[in-house]
């Protein structure tokens, strides 16, 4: 049905998306953006709860925004987004493709809107939700093997309850409430799980290879375990571990796990406790410098993963 256009106010009481030049120059840089007015702006300009910035994980961003009713102002995704609602049971209308459509929003629904999708949302009560900016590039990498497929895209969706979505999202999530105690490699583990559902469950026009079979060939594997350990002090990256083995993020993750026993994540995780346990062996070597050493730069992150991993803490582990 034919719609008039919204005003690019918040109805009263309630947070505009867009706030003024004062309040946006306070604001942290924006992980997930949207086009306005042909410009590259952040989706809701008010602080996030939660942000991926800080995690610099490639390809994907993900925000945690908690606020009360509000109106969404017209704008573009420039990337594959995705909307979840963490906490909320409220009304919703969305304007898009020249039609106004109303839903009712529950803790788990999900928006799955392809690049190029042009809207404005209407929430009629407060929420918490995710916003998710996914690259075009880890779509395509979520392909068995690269095989120069660019015309991958997932299809729309207003009102979606998925459970797989949301575990991997509330896992990303709990990730950054963390302060991501594994890097990046974890993080963007969880964003290569999730590109790879979404091409399987709502991909459009997508060629999908067969799955691998058997492990990684010897050889490559020992080059990314070699570099792994040369370089475990630093923030060890999914696609950069790929590109170490000369294949894609996915196909490396599943051929890496078929090898090794586990995720490439769990691996450098398990490496870095090894490590920081030969440093606590010596007693010339405080508690802080074993979690240096170990690629730890957080010594509360350290002793919490470290605990939950071993049992005890750094200084019971010496002490014992």
């Amino acid at each position: 049905m034919p719609i008039s256009p919204m005003v690019s106010r918040a109805p009263a009481g309630s947070v505009s998306s867009q706030a003024s030049g004062a309040g946006e120059s306070s604001l942290p840089p924006p992980a997930v953006q949207v086009l306005r007015q042909g410009r590259r702006t952040r989706f809701l300009d008010v602080r996030p709860r939660l942000s991926s910035t800080a995690a610099r994980w490639r390809r994907i961003a993900l925000e945690e925004y908690a606020g009360p009713g509000c109106l969404i102002e017209r704008h573009e995704h420039p990337e594959i987004f995705l909307h979840f609602i963490l906490t909320g049971s409220v009304g919703y209308e969305v304007s898009t493709r020249g039609r106004l459509r109303r839903f009712d929003a529950i803790p788990g629904t999900t928006f799955i809107l392809p690049r190029g999708t042009i809207d404005e949302v209407s929430w009629k009560g407060p929420t918490r939700r995710l916003a998710v900016s996914i690259g075009s590039d880890l779509l395509a990498s979520s392909v068995d093997e690269p095989i120069g497929c660019t015309d991958i895209e997932l299809a729309e969706h207003w009102n979606l309850v998925d459970p797989h979505i949301a575990a991997i999202l509330q896992a990303m999530r709990m990730d950054l409430s963390d302060g991501s105690p594994a890097g990046r490699l974890y993080g963007e583990s969880l964003a290569q799980a999730l590109a790879a559902y979404l091409l399987g469950r709502y991909g459009v026009r997508a060629a999908v290879s067969g799955g691998p079979k058997g492990g990684m060939p010897g050889r490559r594997l020992r080059r990314v375990l070699d570099y792994i350990a040369e370089n475990l002090t630093g923030d060890l990256g999914l696609k950069e571990l790929a590109d170490v083995a000369g294949m894609s993020p996915h196909y490396f993750s599943e051929l890496f796990r078929r090898s090794v026993g586990r995720s490439p994540h769990r691996y450098v995780l398990s490496r870095r406790i090894e490590r920081a346990k030969e440093s606590l062996r010596n007693p010339k070597h405080t508690v802080l410098e074993a979690g240096l050493t170990a690629g730890f730069e957080n010594p509360s992150h350290f002793a919490r993963v470290f605990r939950r991993l071993v049992g005890a803490t750094p200084r019971q582990f010496r002490a014992g």
